[in-house]
């Protein structure tokens, strides 16, 4: 797997319809036998704003930040700004799109990609002329 070249935070390139930057999400990457695990540090970022998507061999990762303190809680002290994430990645194996698995606890996106099982050997017969 190779990573796609990405813009520095908040230089996309392209206009924004948010006023918020946009940061790359920090990425550890496991290979098992048959699947690649990714492990994306996305905070405040709920299930239902991230968007992951496989394009041929490339996983694109969007997630949207909303900087919710959470009930009860009164804000004494930020580190974690508030922003949207990207981040885009080459795979080189042959991934499995309708095996893909996403979960987020903690501020951290899991995403299991099997792998897509090798195709069985053909024989392939020769014609005469």
């Amino acid at each position: 797997m190779t990573e796609s070249h990405q813009p520095a935070a908040g230089d996309t390139g392209a206009e924004s319809t948010r006023n918020v930057p946009v940061f790359r999400p920090p990425a550890d990457i496991y290979e098992t036998a048959d699947a690649l695990v990714l492990l994306l540090e996305m905070p405040s970022v709920a299930p239902e704003d991230i968007d992951v998507t496989l394009d041929k061999r490339v996983l694109n990762v969007v997630g949207r930040g909303r900087g919710v303190t959470p009930e009860g809680y009164a804000l004494a002290h930020v580190e974690y700004r508030d922003g949207d994430y990207e981040r885009s990645f080459t795979l080189s194996e042959t991934i499995d799109a309708d095996g893909i698995e996403a979960s987020i606890k903690d501020g951290v996106l899991t995403l299991r990609l099997p792998k897509s099982q090798p195709a069985p050997a053909k024989s392939i017969s020769v014609k005469p002329g």
